[in-house]
């Protein structure tokens, strides 16, 4: 795969990215912008505090503030900027959180969805559409191999299942009104990273616990999860997009997951955290009556593999080493764009080797 080419592409492209302002909408948004591609984003205002704001990616782009349940006002976002290529990250994102306000989550994710699809569907302009869902829409059976892409679509909370319905509906659009452009869906496992400042997600809280000098609490130290780098995707979804753009019979859905060494169990990232930062422990705080979260995932990355030459480049150690330092130089007061922009160059150097 020669993604040089695959990131030349997007020179002069205009571009719509709905939940720019989130953790990976904003890496996103630095690797298109980047690339020399006209983006416009569509999202909620970003949290406090933001990679967002703190590596001023509206710098470098269209930044409008809007609900993705607002479909009027997405509708005119579309007829202004006419996107060609549309990525669709808007999302109620946390499990824990969706227990909490399920009809939220289902709103957010089911209904944006739609709304997103819909506007694409008036439009003259887009050839290439990705939906980003997550590894959490199959009905686990907490098997010890990888769901493929065929395995039944149905997550167990709120947030898993409206990813799941997520999915449906765009199969269905696809199906009844699409089918001539380019529509995939990206089923990415957990993604950590630089700048990731979500609440109940395992490397944000040990960042805070490490920052605050306490020791680590894990909430399920034995659930084992396929971890990787937010480079990993991101790299993926520029990819799937820009082939489907130019061959839509490439539409389908992508999982996108480690290798089997980056398949590990919240303690162990947990040690390896501890192992990169120094001076930190963990501790166990499994909680009885918690809220259902899966006890064992992973994910079958065959088909991009097959279908785009896609696969990992860094170990988890190495992941979580690039956590680490992305935080450190945070702290110390250096730049976290131009951290992303280095590590966005050093993870195409190892790319290529």
């Amino acid at each position: 795969m020669n993604i040089r080419d695959d990131l030349r592409f997007y020179s002069g492209k205009r571009v719509l990215v709905t939940g720019h302002t989130g953790f990976k909408g904003s890496w996103l948004c630095c690797l298109l912008a980047g690339a020399g591609a006209e983006v416009t984003g569509y999202a909620l205002k970003p949290e406090s505090p933001s990679l967002f704001a703190e590596a001023h990616i509206g710098d470098r782009m269209n930044s409008v503030i809007g609900d993705i349940r607002d479909r009027e006002k997405l509708l005119s976002v579309f007829c202004e900027t006419r996107p060609e290529i549309v990525f669709h990250l808007a999302a109620q994102p946390l499990v824990r959180e969706s227990y909490k306000n399920p009809a939220y989550t289902y709103e957010t994710n089911v209904m944006g969805t739609v709304n997103v699809l819909d506007c694409v569907r008036q439009s003259e302009s887009v050839k290439s559409f990705l939906n980003v869902t997550t590894d959490k829409v199959y009905f686990n059976r907490e098997w010890e191999w990888g769901y493929r892409e065929n395995e039944e679509l149905n997550g167990y909370d709120p947030y898993s299942n409206s990813k799941s319905c997520s999915e449906l509906v765009t199969e269905t659009y696809k199906r009844c009104f699409l089918s001539n452009i380019g529509i995939s869906t990206a089923r990415a496992g957990n993604v950590i990273g630089g700048g990731d400042f979500a609440k109940d997600r395992i490397i944000p809280d040990c960042i805070r616990a490490a920052v605050n000098g306490r020791s680590i609490g894990i909430r399920n130290p034995y659930s084992v999860r396929p971890f990787q780098h937010v480079l990993e995707p991101i790299f993926a979804y520029a990819v799937i997009a820009r082939r489907q753009f130019e061959d839509a019979s490439l539409s389908g859905s992508y999982n996108i997951g480690p290798q089997d060494d980056g398949c590990v169990s919240a303690g162990t990232l947990a040690d390896l955290f501890c192992k990169h930062w120094g001076g930190i422990a963990w501790e166990n705080l499994s909680e009885s009556g918690s809220p259902h979260e899966a006890g064992f995932l992973k994910l079958d990355c065959s088909r991009i593999k097959k279908t785009f030459g896609i696969s990992p480049v860094w170990s988890i150690d190495k992941a979580v080493e690039m956590v680490c330092r992305f935080t450190k130089t945070q702290l110390n007061g250096g730049d976290a764009a131009s951290e992303m922009n280095t590590e966005i160059s050093e993870y195409m150097e190892d790319m290529t080797k």
